[in-house]
């Protein structure tokens, strides 16, 4: 939930948000290891290292393959159509999909559209999967036997995600490995397991570097045995190595993190290890995995780049500008085929994310919300070219359909010190998305009055512009002129596609309305 503070200055009240403390990082989690710097490497004194570095030639390219893939998740309250979206995705070029379920809907949309898809298995699933190989063999059965039997290009399972996060404490250290285990025997019984691979998608604190070099690289010392007990497993059924890897948290967590080493422009200053040279975090990043793998007995293991990507509000790093630029320069390396000092053939990545979603949670930061390369309608926020295709910029979803065009706003005459408009914003705003009101976002210098309205705007279009979603004890009135100022955007809802998804938001929608006049006649 989003906490709502407010501020009174001459008398008149301005909402601001105040982030949710840094706890935890859900699918982008924090990086906590530590990688030099050229600035703070020009202060140390490096010791030998025995250990010598060897380039990768032999990864099993059957595994490991370049192309770019996009993350889709399904945590917005308006979804948009599959089959839409499939189609999006075949127009510009993008050749693989990263999931984090197995949704019947969109497995059943990606159907003889020829692209790959990695399902997956939320961290919810993996005690009852580890302690069941009945449970594994009918997920393995619903969820990719019966899918690829309808043209399902299904290549991975995905099984948990980012389950040895620090902020989990260890929620699913014993379950990870057995659930693994389950469902590559499950493929195996299918008959799938050369078709099919298993891979755990982890966050970069997995592995760290004592010496803040990639080859100081290996895997956190808490969870090594069990790191290297599913690196065996991958291993041994010829499946890859699956890492989550975000500069933009570098850059969000330490305020003295040298902006320009976050990108891929070559403009940082060059921090050179065993002979390598690293201008960016993500190479330095990447290549410390390769260290932490070859130290372990595993140099040829292929890894897969789960994802990578850079939020464009919710933050005052997060932005269009620098979006593009880091996204932008990436894809620039991916057409060229290159890839790190240690790994120099074509990356296998997965863009984070495809489309933004509303109701991710905001626990590591505002900015979660806004991670898509298309904005919640599927229209694209930037010029991007994938490379894929003869088109300069993203080709957006098509034939989407929107909620009429009108907005709740705060009553012209409604007076800003009532008692009730604190309470009012702070509500819509738990129920709605004021990500985008913070300190430096793209609403940040809204005034009072049109920070308000925002935030009723928020919670009456989520709720479907239901009359009874814009009245806030009569602060709240709806308006056909568009509120929308500069660079921020008071949204219009889509319509929503599942059949009878109205009647089922209709019925939500009144249950949450009866909550809220409780609530705010209380105040």
């Amino acid at each position: 939930m989003i906490q709502l503070s407010f501020l009174y200055v001459d008398n008149s009240i301005y909402p601001f948000l105040v982030e949710g403390s840094l706890l935890g990082f859900g699918s982008n989690g924090a990086n906590t290891q530590r990688i030099l710097t050229p600035e703070s490497a020009a202060h140390r004194d490096d010791g030998d290292v025995s250990s010598k570095p060897i380039k990768m030639s032999t990864v099993r390219h059957d595994v490991a393959v370049g192309g770019i893939g996009a993350n889709w998740g399904s945590q917005a309250s308006h979804q948009i159509k599959p089959d839409l979206v499939v189609r999006m995705l075949r127009e510009n070029g993008i050749q693989k999909v990263k999931l984090f379920d197995s949704d019947y809907d969109t497995l059943r949309a990606l159907g003889k559209s020829g692209i790959q898809v990695m399902v997956g298995i939320p961290n919810d699933m993996l005690a009852n999967l580890a302690s069941s190989s009945k449970a594994a063999q009918k997920f393995v059965a619903d969820n990719v036997t019966h899918h690829i039997s309808n043209n399902v290009m299904i290549r991975y399972v995905a099984v948990g995600n980012e389950p040895f996060l620090e902020t989990y404490n260890g929620s699913f250290l014993k379950t990870t490995y057995p659930a693994l285990k389950n469902i590559q025997d499950a493929l195996t019984k299918a008959g799938l397991h050369d078709q099919v691979k298993i891979t755990c998608p982890n966050n970069a604190d997995v592995y760290s570097s004592d010496s803040g070099l990639p080859s100081g690289g290996d895997f956190r010392a808490d969870i090594r045995d069990y790191m290297v007990q599913i690196v065996k497993l991958l291993n041994d059924n010829g499946a890859p190595f699956t890492v989550n890897i975000y500069p933009f948290i570098s850059l969000y967590t330490e305020p003295t993190f040298p902006v320009e080493y976050a990108f891929f422009d070559g403009d940082a200053t060059p921090l050179t290890d065993q002979g390598m040279t690293y201008t960016n975090m993500f190479d330095a990043n990447h290549d410390t995995l390769v260290w932490a793998l070859q130290k372990n007995g595993f140099p040829n293991m292929p890894i897969i780049l789960g994802e990578i990507g850079w939020p464009t509000d919710g933050d005052r790093n997060a932005n269009l500008q620098y979006a593009q630029r880091f996204n932008q320069g990436f894809m620039t390396r991916m057409s060229a085929g290159k890839g790190t000092p240690m790994r120099s053939g074509p990356i296998d990545a997965y863009l984070f994310s495809l489309i933004d979603e509303d109701l991710k949670s905001i626990q590591p930061g505002n900015f979660e919300r806004h991670w898509g390369i298309l904005r919640y309608d599927g229209q694209p926020k930037y010029p991007l070219n994938l490379g894929t295709t003869n088109s300069a910029t993203l080709i957006p979803v098509r034939n989407v359909s929107y909620l009429e065009p009108k907005w709740c706003i705060m009553k012209p005459n409604a007076r800003l010190d009532d008692p009730k408009v604190a309470g009012s914003v702070s509500y819509a705003c738990s129920l709605g998305d004021c990500t985008c009101l913070g300190y430096q976002t793209s609403c940040g210098s809204l005034d009072a009055r049109a920070n308000i309205s925002h935030a009723f705007n928020s919670y009456y279009q989520i709720n479907n512009q239901m009359d009874e979603a814009c009245d806030f004890n009569g602060l709240a009135t709806v308006t056909r002129a568009d509120p929308s100022i500069g660079n921020c955007r008071f949204n219009v809802m889509i319509k929503p596609y599942y059949a009878g998804a109205a009647t089922l938001a209709g019925s939500f929608i009144k249950t949450v309305l009866v909550v809220t006049l409780v609530f705010l006649n209380g105040l």
